[in-house]
């Protein structure tokens, strides 16, 4: 607790809350960009999830009447499942700078094809050609998930086009966090890298918890969600070009 560095990890991860508590999605890949310069990438993950899990878990019980079952559980939840496992196996091998480099990689990938302006799909798109790519979307989630655990962002690229309605989108994501990063965490676990000092920093983390939840209830209500997506893939951008250069020059 008398790291200085904890505090700051402490604003980052009111910020996360406040995005995923207004957007259904965001927190992990906004504490591990942001928290990679602090701690190691396991580090920020073994005490963060904790309090995230808190967080989708109220999520998914004050909203289940908008979870949409049947895309959770038919659709995403078998594809992402067997990529996680993947990815799990490759997280085991992985060295920290290589980790800190392909994911800064991804992060700059992403928010660059989310800030770009899309070309609409093809009126008349290709059945089997359609279920291929969301089959390797989900996949590829789940092996991203198993290493980061955040492989969010191209479940937002499926699920922003099959659940349109926003408090659905929001619920059901929740739902997905909360089985997946279960998993995710006994194997951070098994592991042995969650130790009674990074859960008295979990436990510290309720605080912000609350108020990022508090916060971004309010967002959610008043705030236009393409506008504030915005802003957080601008953020995420910026910050996964400076940990690639950093984690390059200096880590490797």
């Amino acid at each position: 607790m008398s790291d200085p560095r904890t505090w700051l990890f402490v604003l980052i991860v009111f910020a996360a809350f406040v995005v995923e508590s207004a957007a259904g999605f965001g927190a992990t890949v906004v504490t591990v960009t942001l928290g990679a310069f602090l701690f190691p990438l396991q580090v920020v993950l073994a005490t963060f999830l904790p309090p995230s899990l808190l967080l989708s878990a109220y999520m998914t019980l004050r909203y289940r009447r908008f979870v949409d079952r049947d895309v959770l559980f038919r659709r995403i939840l078998p594809l992402m499942g067997l990529g996680l496992v993947g990815g799990l196996a490759l997280a085991r091998f992985e060295n920290a700078s290589g980790l800190k480099l392909v994911f800064a990689g991804f992060v700059v990938v992403l928010a660059a094809r989310e800030l770009l302006p899309r070309k609409e799909a093809p009126a008349t798109p290709s059945p089997t050609s359609g279920r291929k790519r969301t089959a390797l979307t989900l996949l590829t989630a789940g092996v991203i998930h198993g290493i980061f655990a955040c492989g969010g962002p191209l479940v937002v690229y499926y699920a922003g086009r099959t659940l349109r309605d926003k408090a659905s989108f929001r619920a059901t994501l929740s739902a997905l966090w909360l089985v997946l990063n279960v998993v995710v965490l006994g194997s951070l676990a098994q592991r042995g890298a969650v130790n009674g000092g990074g859960l008295a920093v979990s436990a510290l983390l309720t605080v912000p918890l609350v108020l990022g939840i508090a916060v971004g209830e309010r967002i959610h209500a008043r705030v236009s969600e393409a506008r504030f997506r915005r802003g957080v893939f601008v953020l995420l951008l910026i910050a996964g070009v400076v940990l690639l250069g950093r984690t390059y020059f200096y880590d490797t």
